[in-house]
């Protein structure tokens, strides 16, 4: 079944509220994962009337693993890419044209748009004006859907299931869009507990909080990162995004108010996991990553099968 047969446009996680579509995604990033680890590149590719969709990654952000994974995703799809990676500097956009014309513009190139933009809202819309379908791949402090999927299917892979789970989302969760992301589609799943550990200056924005209110989802927040360690299933780590605060001062007190090292490890379970959308810049320690809980590398892998499975669903 194609995802546009239920979703045209990919904008926002409260777009997959329908669980069977989830496990549909999953169940085909499997297929996408084990065939190209085998090398049966066959099972991978388009239909031979999609095979050359052209997919334009439009980028006014920075990026390499969002960017990287749908374009590599779809040349391993037998697709092909046309790319915009810093759209601000070497685009129109420099003589003034705005968003919309160029999406007009790009969808008559393209079959598929994925957009990163600066400004929240921006990828609903280019999805107002877009004949062909716009992927929401990061809109200011907004949303990231395709980075929630991914980490839905890491958890789900890491600890075979995405239900009964106590989480802490540790960091930067004002203005990280992919904890903003992930609490939407984790308030999905039943039995969740949600630990937002994080300074009072950049906690979780209201409507997230709104929301899990709504849905009867259990949360805390707190300030305390030792205080749940031990108790977690999986610490989910965000950096504090330099980038969007106005006053460095502040940057500066608190980039390193959470930092996860052997100590913490030390307080985790076993089975528990560290995952981290990445890039990294020093709130893990690189003492973490030869530990078997630390799952981030394997989460950004992840990235390619999950934008697999989403672009071969579109495109057929």
């Amino acid at each position: 079944m194609k995802l546009n047969s239920k979703i045209h446009h990919l904008i926002e996680v409260k777009q997959f509220k329908d669980r069977e579509l989830l496990e549909e995604i999953f169940s085909l990033a499997r297929e996408m994962e084990v065939a190209d680890k085998g090398g049966e590149y066959g099972k991978l590719a388009l239909s031979q009337t999609s095979r050359r969709k052209i997919l334009a990654t439009l980028f006014y952000e920075p990026s390499t693993r969002t960017r990287l994974s749908f374009e590599s995703a779809m040349l391993r799809l037998g697709g092909e890419v046309i790319s915009t990676e810093d759209a601000p500097s070497f685009s129109s956009v420099t003589k003034g044209e705005s968003l919309v014309d160029t999406i007009r513009v790009t969808s008559s190139y393209a079959d598929v748009i994925v957009l990163r933009h600066y400004e929240e809202g921006s990828s609903k819309i280019a999805a107002e004006v877009s004949p062909v379908p716009i992927i929401n791949a990061g809109d200011g402090t907004g949303q990231h859907p395709t980075q929630a999927l991914l980490d839905m299917y890491t958890i789900q892979k890491e600890l075979g299931r995405t239900d009964n789970l106590e989480v802490g989302l540790v960091g930067d969760l004002l203005y990280g869009r992919t904890v903003h992301s992930l609490a939407y589609l984790l308030a999905q799943q039943k039995g969740i507990k949600l630990y937002f550990v994080s300074p009072g200056e950049i906690k979780m924005p209201r409507d997230v909080i709104h929301y899990l209110e709504e849905q009867k989802v259990a949360f805390e927040e707190i300030t305390d990162l030792k205080g749940i360690a031990s108790r977690v299933d999986l610490l989910y780590v965000t950096r504090i995004q330099k980038e969007r605060f106005r006053n460095i001062k502040d940057y500066n007190r608190m980039k390193r108010v959470y930092v996860i090292n052997n100590e913490i490890l030390s307080l985790m379970k076993k089975e528990a996991r560290i995952m981290h959308p990445l890039p990294r810049v020093d709130e893990i320690a690189v003492e973490v990553d030869k530990d078997p809980r630390a799952a981030y590398f394997r989460q950004a892998a992840n990235g390619l099968y999950v934008r697999m499975a989403l672009l071969k669903m579109i495109l057929g």
